[in-house]
């Protein structure tokens, strides 16, 4: 098969992977010698970096090739979908001739499970090892890594990939069991751990070699089984907290031609996704737990934010005066930020907080009167019961985005 014919089966069987972002890719030094590739090149996958930067990677799969059955994949041994497999030596020349081309400043690999979980992961170590040390390639890699393989093999990884991945898909160990007999959470959660294993000994040892520098991600799949999101927040939750994860992916289940009986027929709400990410960004950044976003079993609201949700809960906790309130309470009110938290803690040592303070901070106050009290304001809508002003505040949403869940 010509190798162009292989990169359209492999890169379009690659689109549903969604944990491929670049965020913490360090610059690598050539250390005097001649190198190719940089991770902080503009240029394909398009990923943000937290800092604003688009890297563009080339993301493919090594083989859509499987010997797994996953019921929620389109590559899974049952499917009858077009086979492709690149070797080791076609991966880093698609590579170098995108990269030199200004297409791409990295490349995101997983693949299919072939011959052996062993063997698939020592394809995908070859690859980035020929890059680094044949090619002198300082771009951005992103490797995904197979459960149950050697943790050698995973230590190995870590030496040569900016990233490392270990999908959990599922938050259950039931829904895995049901969808994907192969694989099960103790398996993924031991190469989480040898990850994170090997970043710890590289920060107890000053001289010890770059591993996985820009942290290890996962995904999780919504829609696909019965699960709610307190369920998934949960799970993500477990994962920052025992593996220090940079991020938890969340991907919209989507059907997949030929789909097996035990999936739905239709996708969630692309909206529950975005909440997810909402909530997910709340319990990574402002100190939020999952059981105070979702204190009941089931799923987050779809007309108002999670932030916004809990404060409507929590009506005795406002109004807040931003004169007195500590950061970490500041930071809680909708359409405040933590970095406009900041910058009022730091502008009322000088004198007290004004309403148009707000205004030139940009400060979403459509979301945040209700919840607020300054020098020169007092909300009116502070006896307002919280249906009525959920009412107010709600995204003005179409019907095909609420969705039935």
């Amino acid at each position: 098969m010509e190798l162009i014919a292989k990169l359209a089966i492999l890169a379009d069987a690659a689109k549903y992977d969604a944990s491929c972002a670049s965020s913490g890719a360090p610059k690598r030094s050539s250390k005097g010698k001649e190198g190719l590739g940089s991770t902080n090149g503009m240029g394909i996958c398009h990923s943000f970096t937290p800092d604003g930067r688009c890297v563009s990677l080339l993301k493919i799969l090594l083989t859509n090739f499987c010997l797994y059955d996953c019921q929620y994949c389109v590559n899974r041994r049952s499917s009858d979908v077009p086979r492709a497999r690149f070797t080791a030596e076609e991966v880093v020349k698609l590579t170098l001739d995108f990269y030199r081309r200004n297409c791409v400043s990295g490349l995101f690999l997983s693949s299919g499970i072939i011959q052996s979980v062993d063997y698939t992961m020592e394809q995908l170590v070859l690859v980035a090892q020929l890059l680094r040390e044949k090619y002198a390639f300082r771009g951005y890699i992103h490797l995904k890594t197979i459960p149950a393989a050697d943790p050698a093999l995973i230590q190995q990884a870590g030496l040569y990939a900016d990233r490392l991945s270990v999908n959990i898909e599922l938050p259950t160990n039931e829904s895995l069991i049901r969808l994907a007999p192969e694989k099960n959470i103790p398996s993924i959660s031991d190469a989480m751990a040898v990850i994170h294993r090997g970043q710890q000994a590289v920060l107890g040892e000053r001289r010890a070699p770059l591993f996985t520098p820009a942290g290890q991600s996962t995904q999780m799949i919504i829609g696909a089984d019965t699960a709610n999101d307190q369920t998934i927040l949960q799970r993500a939750e477990g994962l920052y907290q025992n593996f220090k994860l940079r991020r938890v992916y969340y991907s919209a289940f989507s059907p997949i031609p030929a789909s097996p009986t035990g999936l739905p027929l239709a996708p969630p709400p692309l909206l529950r996704e975005h909440r997810l990410y909402q909530a997910d960004f709340l319990i990574r950044g402002y100190g939020f737990s999952s059981s105070e976003l979702l204190a009941k079993p089931g799923n987050l609201p779809l007309d108002i934010d999670p932030k916004l949700a809990w404060a409507l809960s929590n009506r005795d906790r406002f109004p807040v005066d931003l004169d007195r309130a500590d950061i970490t309470l500041i930071a809680r009110v909708p359409g405040i930020g933590l970095r406009t938290a900041e910058r009022l803690i730091s502008l009322r040592r000088e004198r007290r907080i004004r309403y148009q303070d707000l205004i030139r901070l940009r400060c979403v106050l459509s979301k945040a009167k209700p919840f607020i009290i300054t020098s020169d304001y007092h909300p009116q809508q502070a006896e307002i019961r919280s249906s009525h002003l959920r009412q107010q505040l709600a995204d003005k949403l179409p019907p095909e985005q609420m969705g039935l869940w």
